[in-house]
């Protein structure tokens, strides 16, 4: 049984559903109404524009064309994460994106030999899928425990200054700050998954049911995605932290306010 096509016709009437979350906020004058609009509409693009270039991908399916895709998404998703957050991307661009990188890689890889076995690690029908859905959960927890990171550093600097004080290094100034955005970017993700397949149905698993897989391959390939992105969210935002606030840090381990572009 395969996949039921969903036309543009179809599409567009269960895209009218939009306009219900739109009146309640227009309702209760929210103010995000256009805001929401405006996101739905740049989703529909983007994806038409990423179904468009996947089938050149898949078609040329070669190693250097997925190569330079990985590079420049790793760019893209490093840019966007820092100017979320309102940090300077041209002092925190190389360690948060060589942070992404590895942990993109390093997990990617693991999955796709040594779980998956897949002969050709730059297979686009494997390899872009999954570096994509792993970017994705990257950027959302990095945006999170980053965020909450340097936000305690300001906020608590005279706290992170009395420990420095008192004879601390700076690994152990920091280490409550690294604690706090650990917990903050991950409680949500240890929470789904404690929820998954009781309460919640991933979109991965219904894709897969729909797609036509058995459940008990839909299910291991679930279980596999969410253990992947834990992975390599939690490597690299302990990495992105690691590695940037070197770059915040003068050479008494306090921190170079002027350096970091956050709002007040």
């Amino acid at each position: 049984m395969g996949t039921v096509d969903i036309s543009l016709l179809q599409l567009l009437v269960g895209l009218l559903l939009v306009l219900i979350p739109g009146a309640i906020l227009y309702n209760y004058r929210t103010g995000i109404v256009g805001a929401m609009f405006i996101s739905v509409a740049r989703m529909v693009v983007q994806l038409f524009l990423v179904g468009f270039y996947l089938n050149y991908l898949f078609a040329w399916n070669n190693i250097w064309v997925n190569a330079a895709w990985l590079l420049l998404m790793t760019g893209v998703c490093t840019i966007d994460l820092l100017r979320r957050i309102k940090l300077s991307v041209k002092l925190l661009f190389i360690p948060v994106y060589v942070s992404i990188f590895i942990a993109l890689v390093l997990i990617a890889s693991f999955f796709l030999k040594a779980v998956l076995n897949i002969e050709n690690l730059f297979d686009s029908h494997y390899f872009i899928p999954v570096c994509g859905i792993l970017l994705g959960n990257i950027l959302s927890s990095n945006v999170i425990g980053l965020n909450a990171f340097y936000d305690g550093m300001v906020k608590e600097q005279s706290f992170y200054n009395y420990m420095l004080c008192n004879g601390a290094t700076v690994k152990e100034a920091t280490k409550p700050f690294f604690r706090a955005a650990l917990i903050k970017s991950f409680n949500p993700t240890i929470a789904s998954m404690a929820a998954m397949g009781l309460i919640s149905l991933p979109g991965t698993l219904i894709g897969q049911i729909i797609g036509g897989n058995s459940p008990d391959i839909a299910i291991r390939y679930q279980i596999m995605i969410m253990v992947i992105i834990m992975a390599s969210s939690i490597i690299s935002l302990w990495l992105s932290m690691k590695w940037s606030i070197r770059q915040t840090l003068n050479d008494y381990g306090n921190i170079k306010m002027d350096n970091l572009t956050r709002e007040k």
